[in-house]
Order: structure tokens, then sequence, then C-alpha cells
């Protein structure tokens, strides 16, 4: 534990990835040290940062009571939430988003089960909205969503794009601003993070030429799902369905397939166009792609795991431009910790990530930094740590099939909630793929 006026600096058994050394050459490179030493130093409002994004539900006193309910005995200072305000205007973005971009990263070794296929890193690119609080400034920057009501209607909301590697779930870059001019323009400031040896995959609102033409350029392949109306020529058919095709000024492979899904709410059948810079086929089959295409889902399980079990779906509470940007910062850093805390007790044990609950490191972690514990590493460092002793103790089983159909997360009345109930046991789910050799049409 640090002394004095730094006690409250810490992030529990976290902090052995988020050291005090790292913290304070951030605080160099940024010119952000204090002048002079305050109540609040620089050190221990970037950990207060960091421990709000794990405690969402809380005030930042809330926060700073949590952060020093275990260290009885030291002299520590009373602190308000106006003192608490200033601190956080003093330290600013550019400290919190240095060290969002020293720990972003695949965080996996070569070895992490499920983090590549075929030698390729699976990653995924996608968006989503942030809801913010209202307020005439940010209104300004952002504007606000409509319907067929209001022109101006909820929360202002910011987009955020995030490059994720598939097989850990952990952030290797990530933008944001306003949701317009839209997902797939913010995106492309994404390829400055993309390298030959990874597979990129995309939805379909990242399907435009000039998107996949920036992927193609920096050496990256991808595999994108095309939308319906889109008709590539046919340049050269493959054994396996596929066809060779041309997107723009990149060569791709097409591969055509109909998913039908049965349960016993019925079958649902889909035609999906997948394009590819993979085309080679004996090494690359049709098949093999469209199964890799399912792991695109791991970006949306990890928005799902900032949005609702870190936000629990609140809105942001910054009000002002400069901190929203560092909540959003704090908050993707606070995310990534953990899936480096998950991927070390991994890596050590062989272990799948895909079988670790966040919600459980989530939890533990909070739990440590309460009791402020495992803040100093011993002299043997152990990479498991009691985070990962928490998951690796309470592994989830393999992933499994779709049980149930989907269902509407939100209706409009609570009374229509009500209403529905699924049994998810009561499902029982068949998927079959066929690969086409023609267009099947939109």
């Amino acid at each position: 534990m640090a002394e004095g006026l730094y006690a409250p600096g810490h992030l529990g058994e976290l902090t052995r990835i988020v050291p005090f050394e790292l913290v304070d050459a951030v605080l160099v490179e940024c010119g952000t040290v204090q002048q002079r030493l305050r109540k609040l130093p620089a050190r221990v409002v970037v950990y207060l940062l960091l421990a709000a994004a794990l405690f969402e539900d809380c005030g930042y006193r809330e926060v700073w009571r949590k952060l020093t309910g275990a260290l009885v005995g030291l002299p520590l200072v009373e602190v308000t939430a106006t003192a608490l305000w200033h601190a956080r205007c003093r330290l600013g973005v550019r400290p919190v988003r240095a060290l969002f971009d020293l720990l972003r990263g695949p965080a996996c070794a070569i070895r992490t089960t499920g983090a590549r296929w075929k030698g390729l890193l699976v990653v995924a690119i996608d968006g989503t909205h942030l809801d913010v609080a209202d307020g005439q400034a940010v209104r300004a920057k952002l504007g606000k969503g409509s319907n067929q009501y209001t022109a101006a209607s909820g929360y202002p909301q910011v987009m955020l794009v995030t490059l994720v590697a598939c097989g850990t779930r952990a952030i290797i870059d990530a933008v944001f601003g306003p949701r317009k001019p839209g997902e797939s323009v913010l995106g492309r400031r994404l390829a400055r993070s993309l390298t030959g040896g990874m597979i990129v995959l995309l939805d379909r609102g990242f399907s435009s030429n000039p998107f996949l033409t920036t992927v193609a350029g920096t050496g990256a392949d991808f595999l994108a799902r095309l939308s319906s109306g889109r008709k590539p020529p046919v340049l050269a058919t493959c054994p396996d369905g596929s066809f060779l095709s041309r997107i723009g000024d990149v060569e791709v492979r097409i591969v055509i397939c109909e998913i039908t899904i049965a349960t016993s709410a019925g079958r649902r059948t889909g035609a999906y166009r997948l394009a590819t810079t993979l085309l080679d086929h004996r090494t690359h089959p049709a098949f093999d792609l469209v199964r890799l295409y399912h792991e695109r889902w791991e970006v949306e399980s990890a928005y799902f795991e900032i949005k609702k079990s870190m936000l629990g779906r609140r809105v942001l509470r910054s009000r002002t431009w400069p901190g929203i940007a560092q909540e959003i910062y704090t908050l993707l850093t606070a995310y990534q910790v953990i899936r480096i805390a998950i991927a070390d007790a991994t890596q050590a044990t062989g272990t799948d990530p895909d079988r670790c609950s966040f919600s459980i490191a989530l939890n533990t972690a909070r739990d440590q930094i309460v009791q402020a514990q495992g803040v100093i590493a011993d002299t043997v460092i152990d990479l498991v740590g009691a985070i990962g002793h928490a998951v690796l103790g309470t592994l989830m089983p393999a992933r499994r099939i779709r049980l149930g159909p989907r269902a509407v997360k939100r209706p409009l009345s609570r009374y229509a909630y009500k209403s529905i109930k699924v049994d998810r046991h009561t499902y029982k789910a068949t998927i079959s793929i066929d690969i086409l050799t023609s267009d099947p049409g939109p």
C-alpha cells in the first residue's frame, strides 16, 4: 500500500496490472503531475476514476469511501464532492487516454485457446451507443434521436466503435464520437491497429466498398457479411460452392450459404453472403468460413459486459464533453484490466476464456477494492490471483447453440413483458447450413 496522501490510490488486486509506476509514468508523459501536493494527488485521481468505472451505481464520494474503507489507522483526508470534481477537471482526458493506449491489446498468447483460426488472430469490429446526460452543450455536439412523434427524443448518445479480439474479448482499439456520419466512417480510424496475421469479422454495416478497401490495405484479411441487395460478379467458381469476385479494387471470394434454425417455435431460414480475402478454397473451405463468422458475436458479448454488467444500462455520469471522454476511456480501461486478469488466469491453466464469467471477475475485483487486498504483489507473483481463482472455480459450460428463438428484450409496454414467459430448457434447436452454388437472390 502506498503511504500518506497516496494511500487511497489503488485498485485492489488489479493494481498489479495498473501499478503505481505505470500511472506515474503516464502522468509525467502527459505533463499532469500536480505542481504542489494536494489532498488529491493526480495518481490518486486516476485510481478513483478507474474504481468509479467498476462501481457505476455509486457517486464519486461513495467510491472514495470504498477506496478508503479498509485503510484503518492511516491518516486519511476528508474530501468533498466539489473537491473531487475539481480534481477530475485538473486531470483532464489525456492521462486516461494514454493509460488505455498502454493497456489495450488482444491480451492473448500464441497458444491461448480460441484466439486464432488457422494461424490468424480472430478480431471483430462493431459499434454501439452509450447514453449520456442531457444538456445544452452535449446536445449541441451529439444531437438527439428522433421518432415519429417528436423531432428530438431520448438521451443524447455517443457512438462507440471498437476492435475486439474474439478469443479473449479484450479491446485492441476504440474510437468514439457523435452518431453522425455513422459507425463505418468512424470505424475506419481503427485501421491503424489492423495488421497482417489478422482475420477481421464484419457485419453488413461495415461492408461498404471504402471500408473493405481500407481493411484490405492494412494487410489484414476480412470476412464480411454483404447486404442482400448486392450482386457481386461471378469471375470463377470453386469446387466448394464459393466463387471469386471483386469488390471495388479488392479481390474477394464469396460464400453464399443458407442457414436454417429449427426450434419448437418453428423454422427460420436465411441466406448469408460472406465476402473474404482468403481466396484459396483448399486451405479455407467455405463451410469453415461460415462457422468462423459466428465468432463475430463475441464483440456483442463484450458490449453486453460493458453496458449491462458494468454500467447497468445507466446513463454516463458526466455532463460535459471532456468529462464524457474521460469517463469513456476509464470505462474501457477498467474493462480491459479485468479482461487481462481473466486472460492471465486462463493462460496459466490452458482454459478457454469463453468459459470464464465476466460478472464473477467484476464482483471479485470490487471486493478486492473494498478490502484493499492484493494491492502489492508478494515476492512470488501469482498470475491467477483471487480474481483468477474465482473465475476458474466457477467455469461455465462450453459454448452451446441457441436453445430458444429471439424474443423482444425491451417491449414498449411492461404489461406485454409480463405476458412473455420463456423456459429456455423447453426449446430444442437444430441448425443446418447449406453452401449454395448460385445466388438465391435477395
